[in-house]
């Protein structure tokens, strides 16, 4: 069974984790899988629009350990590097849905979406500090960025999980709504409306939005 699943759908293209059984934890093959759609998609002029979701009951409990022990995914080629490259440089909008547990490349991911729309489960969590690691996918840059040094120190240094009204409330969480499929259908609603917007203007929109953290 495959472990990414795409959906496209008047002009809006649905990218979903399908790994329910493991909290759609994320291998090596999963991050060149989703760098393969985010390059495609980016090149489709058909595709206004993506949609980053999940299967299951969770987003995704982070990258599989064990899959990451055997293979360390370390080289500059790597599929994880592919992956980070693909949702750092993707210039049309981003959405992506969350439910349940939303484990460090989970909730370090949404530094990259355009809009964010989380279920009232979900559950956000940066445990890097807590593992002996620092903070990935420029989360270090980002975060602090996004809502405040002091905000992002005590998220980091703690490793404390943080609900999705918190989420909102700092900003990278657009919408809080009931339930997993109140929160898809919410993201695929504002995703219909851009996709009805001229698409140039959208994407340059986004690109001088983005200006002073690209190279």
């Amino acid at each position: 069974m495959a472990e990414i699943l795409t959906m496209l759908e008047n002009q809006v293209l649905s990218i979903s984790f399908n790994r329910a059984e493991k909290m759609n934890a994320l291998t090596r093959g999963m991050y060149g899988e989703l760098a393969k759609e985010l390059n495609s998609a980016d090149k489709e002029f058909g595709i206004r629009a993506v949609i980053i979701t999940s299967e299951g009951d969770h987003f995704t409990g982070g990258n599989d350990i064990t899959d990451f022990l055997e293979h360390p995914p370390t080289a500059e080629d790597s599929t994880v590097a592919a992956f980070l490259a693909a949702i750092h440089n993707f210039s049309k909008p981003l959405l992506i849905v969350v439910k349940g547990n939303a484990v460090g490349v989970g909730t370090t991911m949404l530094l990259h979406a355009d809009i964010v729309v989380a279920s009232q489960n979900a559950k956000f969590s940066l445990p890097f500090t807590s593992l002996g690691l620092v903070p990935e996918a420029g989360s270090s840059f980002l975060l602090p960025r996004m809502i405040g040094h002091h905000r992002a120190a005590e998220l980091f240094m703690t490793g404390e999980s943080f609900d999705a009204d918190f989420a909102q409330e700092i900003g990278i969480v657009n919408y809080v709504v009931p339930g997993p499929n109140d929160a898809y259908e919410k993201a695929r609603e504002i995703a219909l409306k851009i996709a009805k917007q001229p698409p140039q203007a959208i994407i340059n929109t986004k690109a001088l939005m983005k200006a002073n953290i690209h190279d």
